[in-house]
């Protein structure tokens, strides 16, 4: 008999997470014995949390906003690539209770991107970056190992932005907040990290008129699935991707470690958690 294994996912706050809806899909098919629930966490308090996973029995967690950052400083340990980043949006509960950080979230936004224009690449043209968070760095570590050769940061606060790309060294060019409408001439992707057009918050305010229509458009956010930023990009003739894809991709890994099985990133488990979404 398989042991049960407990999973979940903290952030603040959490309750709009398809995770567990992800997870428990895939509990289900392949008839293995766990849950994953949410479980916010208010920030002061991540640290804390995480030491409990043990003690609960927990196999491990995925960390969302705003706790990457914090995530990645309460870790036992943490991987080559989530040093870099500097975040962690996947922690493993070892046999000795101790804590192992990785990030997930470059690789599940690359795949995210190539399912939405297949044979995508890195040097297609320069990159306009909207936000500085946990994300972002994920992402941004990502487009640059997939050759990205001019990367256009930008975030409401600018010195945010300007220690991020003090951390990562790469063709990072970090702009004002107010230059993000003229930062998308000739750009070839544009990428939003930030909540902004995220259910409940306000729509991003940016205007598209300099961005060229052959612009690859990602927003991660995937509730709502067609945030106003990819709905005002769909309709001057952009090509789009939403976050559910990246949440899916990320989730993978993640789930293998846990509950021992590569789970498939099928159309019917795509179509599945759309259906959860408004």
């Amino acid at each position: 008999m398989q042991q049960f294994r407990a999973a979940g996912v903290i952030g603040f706050p959490v309750a709009q997470s398809r995770s567990p809806r992800l997870h428990g899909y895939w509990l289900e098919r392949y008839n293995i014995p766990g849950t994953y629930i949410t479980m916010p966490v208010k920030p002061g308090n991540v640290e804390t949390a995480l030491r409990g996973l043990s003690a609960l029995g927990f196999a491990g967690c995925n960390v969302t906003l705003p706790h990457k950052e914090a995530a990645f400083r309460a870790m036992d340990r943490v991987d080559d690539l989530a040093k870099r980043m500097g975040a962690v949006n996947m922690v493993v509960v070892e046999e000795d209770g101790s804590l192992s950080g990785y990030n997930k979230d470059g690789y599940g936004f690359i795949e995210n991107l190539r399912d939405g224009k297949p044979g995508w690449r890195g040097d297609e043209g320069p990159v306009v970056v909207l936000g500085a968070g946990g994300a972002a760095r994920g992402i941004i570590v990502a487009l640059l190992d997939e050759g990205v050769r001019d990367l256009r940061l930008l975030n409401r606060t600018r010195a945010r932005a300007e220690q991020l790309a003090a951390e990562i060294p790469g063709p990072i060019t970090v702009l004002d907040w107010s230059e993000r409408h003229a930062a998308l001439a000739g750009a070839a992707l544009l990428v939003n990290t930030t909540n902004q057009g995220m259910y409940g918050q306000p729509a991003l305010d940016i205007a598209l008129d300099d961005l060229p229509t052959s612009a690859l458009v990602c927003d991660i956010i995937y509730n709502p699935l067609q945030p106003p930023l990819l709905a005002t990009a769909a309709a001057r003739g952009n090509p789009t991707v939403n976050g559910l894809g990246m949440l899916i991709h990320q989730a993978r890994p993640a789930f293998k470690a846990w509950f021992g099985v590569d789970p498939e990133p099928t159309a019917e488990l795509r179509a599945f958690l759309e259906a959860t979404i408004k």
